[in-house]
C-alpha cells in the first residue's frame, strides 16, 4: 500500500500532462524553506505581538498552516504572497480544525504554543506524507518531560494538558526527530527556566527556528549541535525574519534539469545547506558547482555509484532520495539506494518500472537501479510530495507523454510549479479531473 496523499475528498484535482524529451534550461530562484516556514508560523502563536515573515514559500502547506492559525484566532495577512504578518492577541480555541490537521503533518507543531497559551490542546491525527508510519512518540516524550499529561480521549485524538504550566526539563530524545526537536523547542521557549534537549536534530530548519526564538526573546545555545539549551519563560515579542532559501527545492530543480541533459542556474539557497546534495551529485559526475548563493549545473553524463544512503543532517537528506533515484535510472552503471528512514518513498517509485526503468526493490528500504534506461511516458500516481516531483522529473526525461495525478500533491511543496517548468522549456499542460 502506498503512502496517502493529503488532498481533501471532493477537492477538484488536476493532472499534469508532460511531453518528455525536452531539455530544461534557464534560471530558477528558490523560495523560503518549506520545513522552516511551518515551525516559524507555529512559533508566532507564542507571542501576542505581530511578527512578519518574508521569503515565505507560496505553497499549499503554508496556506493550510495559515488557515489553522486563523481558526485559532490569529490575524494573518499576506497569504498567497511571500510576506506574512501574523498576530494572535487571543487564542480562541484549543482544538485546531481537524480537517486541516488531517492535511498537514506540521500541524503537530501547534501543540507547544497552545499548551503555553491555554494549558490544553486537542489535536486530531496529523496528516501529510506517510501519516501511518510517522508517530508522535518523540513529540509526546518531550512534552511529557515538561509536565504535560495525556488524557484519555474517545477516538484517535490526542488530548494534552499542562494544568500547572510548562516546566523546564532535561530531555533526551530517543529519536533525533526534526519535528520532535522543534516541538520541544517551542514548548521550552515558554517554560520558565533552562531546558536541555539532547540527541536533537541538527537540520538547517531546526537552526532557523532557534534563531527565530532568540529574536523573540528566548536564549538558545547549541543550535546545529545534538545538544540545545534554551532559557525560556520570558515574555516573547514579535519580530521580523527572512527565511533561508529551500535547499531541497534547489536540489530538485538541478536533478530535473540533469535528467533531461539540460543546464540550469538555481539561486537563493545557502552553499553550506547544499553541500550534502552537491557532494553526492559530484560523485555521480554531475557537473555542478556552487558560487555564493548560485548553484550552476552544466550538461552532464551521470554514472552510477556503489551506494547512496540517507542520513540525518549533515548526511544526504531523505527528501532528495526519490529524485536521486530517478537520476540513477539515467546514469551508466548500478546504484544501490538505501533510505533507512521511510520505506514508502521507494514503494512509490515502483512506477518507474512501468516506464522502462531497470530497478529491483530489495526490501522496503533498499532498491537497486541499473542504468541508463530509456524511459517512456505513462500515467503516474503522485502518492507523496517528493516522489511526485521525482516522477515529474522522470516524465521530463522520458519519450512520449506522461500524466501525473494529482498535481496538488506536488504543489504542497513547490511554488508556481507549472509556471516555472514552462519557463525552463518544459512542454506541459494542466488538465482538470
Amino acid at each position: 500500500m502506498g503512502p496517502e496523499t493529503t488532498v481533501r475528498t471532493g477537492e477538484k484535482l488536476t493532472t499534469l500532462v508532460v511531453e518528455g524529451g525536452h531539455r530544461l534550461a534557464g534560471r530558477v530562484d528558490v523560495e523560503g524553506n518549506k520545513n522552516s516556514a511551518l515551525p516559524l508560523l507555529a512559533a508566532c502563536l507564542l507571542s501576542d505581538e505581530p511578527s512578519v515573515l518574508s521569503n515565505v514559500p507560496r505553497i499549499k502547506d503554508v496556506q493550510v498552516m495559515a488557515d489553522l492559525l486563523v481558526g485559532l484566532g490569529a490575524d494573518v495577512s499576506g497569504v498567497g504572497t511571500s510576506t506574512l504578518r501574523v498576530q494572535c492577541a487571543r487564542v480562541l480555541r484549543e482544538d485546531p480544525d481537524r480537517s486541516l490537521v488531517g492535511r498537514l503533518r506540521g500541524s503537530v507543531l501547534l501543540c507547544g504554543p497552545l499548551l503555553a497559551r491555554l494549558g490544553r490542546v486537542r489535536l486530531a491525527p496529523p496528516g501529510g506524507d506517510f501519516p501511518a508510519r510517522r508517530t508522535l512518540s518523540a513529540h509526546l516524550q518531550a512534552l511529557e518531560a515538561m509536565g504535560v499529561r495525556r488524557l484519555e480521549a474517545t477516538g484517535p485524538d490526542h488530548v494534552l494538558e499542562a494544568p500547572e504550566g510548562l516546566k523546564a526539563a532535561s530531555i533526551y530524545l530517543e529519536e533525533a526527530s526534526v519535528t520532535g526537536t522543534e516541538t520541544a523547542l517551542l514548548a521550552a521557549a515558554a517554560a520558565p527556566g533552562e531546558s536541555e534537549i539532547r540527541h536533537a536534530a541538527c537540520e538547517p530548519h531546526v537552526v532557523e527556528l532557534c534563531r527565530f526564538l532568540t529574536q523573540m526573546g528566548a536564549a538558545v545555545e547549541g543550535a546545529g549541535t545534538p545538544t540545545i539549551r534554551i532559557a525560556g519563560g520570558a515574555r516573547l515579542v514579535g519580530t521580523e525574519h527572512c527565511l533561508d532559501g529551500d535547499y531541497i527545492e534547489a536540489g530538485s530543480w538541478v536533478v530535473a534539469a540533469a535528467v533531461t541533459g539540460g543546464e540550469i542556474e538555481v539561486r537563493g539557497a545557502r552553499p553550506e545547506h547544499l553541500e550534502p546534495i552537491t557532494a553526492l551529485l559530484n560523485r555521480m559526475r554531475i557537473d555542478c558547482d556552487v558560487d555564493d548563493d548560485r548553484l550552476l549545473l552544466r550538461p552532464s553524463s551521470p554514472v552510477g555509484i556503489r551506494q547512496i544512503t540517507t542520513a540525518p543532517w549533515p548526511g544526504f537528506p531523505s527528501d532528495m532520495v526519490s529524485l536521486i533515484s530517478v537520476l540513477a535510472t539515467q546514469a551508466t552503471g548500478r546504484t544501490l539506494i538505501h533510505d533507512w528512514m521511510y520505506e514508502l518513498r521507494l514503494f512509490a517509485l515502483e512506477q518507474l518500472s512501468g516506464m522502462g526503468a531497470n530497478l529491483f526493490l530489495c526490501d522496503p528500504h533498499r532498491m537497486i537501479v541499473d542504468g541508463p534506461a530509456r524511459l517512456t511516458g505513462r500515467t503516474l500516481d503522485s502518492r507523496d510530495l517528493r516522489s511526485g516531483m521525482a516522477l515529474i522529473a522522470a516524465a521530463l526525461a522520458a519519450t512520449g507523454t506522461s500524466r501525473i495525478h494529482p498535481l496538488e500533491t506536488v504543489e504542497r511543496g513547490y511554488a508556481r510549479l507549472v509556471e516555472r517548468l514552462r519557463a525552463l522549456g518544459g512542454q506541459i499542460e494542466v488538465e482538470d479531473a
